[in-house]
């Protein structure tokens, strides 16, 4: 059975299907388990996905959503540990949020090898936005009130005190000259849904999230933009946002989107689902879906995709402890 990938190609980046047919094929109803409140990037991989998988006729039936909110992915990620191993038909949402608790310690006693790690389905951009009548216009001007008074401003976002929408917060207040990062105020929300609810409801000044999470608000006009953290502009609709680069302040945070599953499945059964998500991947149905949530190409698979996650909560450990928040 298997527990953990055995061979991790180092320094790949992109690996393509799997040429030879698998026996393994999902029976059944295959769940999604997105380890937050429905409304955020979670919720959305785990929907979106599960309904062109249904559409391209690559599962039987429906896939079914579970939201499983809690710790920034951390409820979710225990579940599987603890209760799930050995289900080959059982996919979690997971992206650079989750790598973020895996390198803060946020989920006690687990760590990235306690689960297999799929494919990733393109990256989903960070944003810093207010509500359309918001007094800021741009993101310099957030910036120097926080300069003169660290708590002038309210941020809030989808993850914990700590997480990935957190730690975007404090690399782009970091790279803008802001001091005592740690003042701050940072309200966190299990998932984006409740995090724009505060900011339109006018209960804190900023969001701080990911593009999918954002793109319908944008669109219907409630909220507004200050920046893009992308390193430029994004194609279509969201071309007229800003990135933070171009107004002097220099931060990318790009967050990817993927899967992993329970240990202890056949090697069969992964390898059946790294080839599916990457045959979803490159279809037609889900570079629509790609554009129309502002998620741009971002493809990993398989071993290199574990290599990757790997290398990620290295690197995010690393920023953790660059600005205080971890030993």
């Amino acid at each position: 059975m298997r527990h953990i990938p055995r061979t991790l190609v180092a320094g790949a980046l992109i690996v393509g299907s799997f040429s030879t047919a698998q026996a393994f094929e999902p029976s059944g109803k295959v769940d999604c388990i997105a380890p937050a409140n429905p409304g955020g990037g979670w919720d959305f991989t785990c929907r979106s996905v599960g309904r062109v998988l249904s559409d391209l006729d690559l599962v039987e039936g429906n896939v079914q959503t579970t939201n499983m909110p809690g710790a920034s992915g951390g409820v979710g990620f225990s579940h599987v540990v603890q209760k799930r191993a050995g289900q080959e038909s059982l996919i979690v949402a997971a992206s650079t949020v989750t790598t973020t608790g895996l390198a803060r310690g946020q989920f006690p006693g687990m760590d990235a090898s306690m689960v297999n790690w799929i494919g990733t389905l393109g990256a989903d951009y960070g944003v810093i936005a207010v509500a359309a009548d918001s007094a800021y216009q741009s993101l310099p001007e957030v910036m120097e009130a926080l300069k003169a008074n660290p708590r002038a401003v309210t941020f809030t976002g989808g993850t914990a005190t700590g997480g990935w929408d957190h730690l975007k917060l404090l690399m782009t207040a970091n790279s803008a000259g802001v001091d005592e990062l740690a003042r701050i105020p940072y309200l966190g929300y299990n998932g984006g849904g409740e995090a724009v609810t505060q900011t339109l409801g006018g209960h804190v000044d900023v969001f701080v999230g990911d593009i999918s999470e954002v793109v319908s608000f944008v669109e219907s006009g409630d909220l507004r933009p200050l920046a893009i953290l992308s390193d430029e502009r994004l194609p279509g609709e969201l071309e007229r946002w800003p990135t933070a680069q171009e107004q002097g302040i220099d931060t990318i945070a790009p967050n990817w989107r993927g899967f992993y599953m329970p240990a202890d499945v056949s090697d069969d059964a992964y390898r059946w689902w790294v080839d599916t998500i990457d045959t979803l991947y490159d279809s037609d149905e889900w570079k629509g879906v790609m554009q129309q949530n502002g998620l741009m190409p971002f493809e990993m698979q398989g071993e290199a995709f574990t290599t990757f996650v790997n290398d990620q909560i290295g690197e995010i450990a690393d920023i953790s402890r660059q600005i205080g928040l971890s030993p």
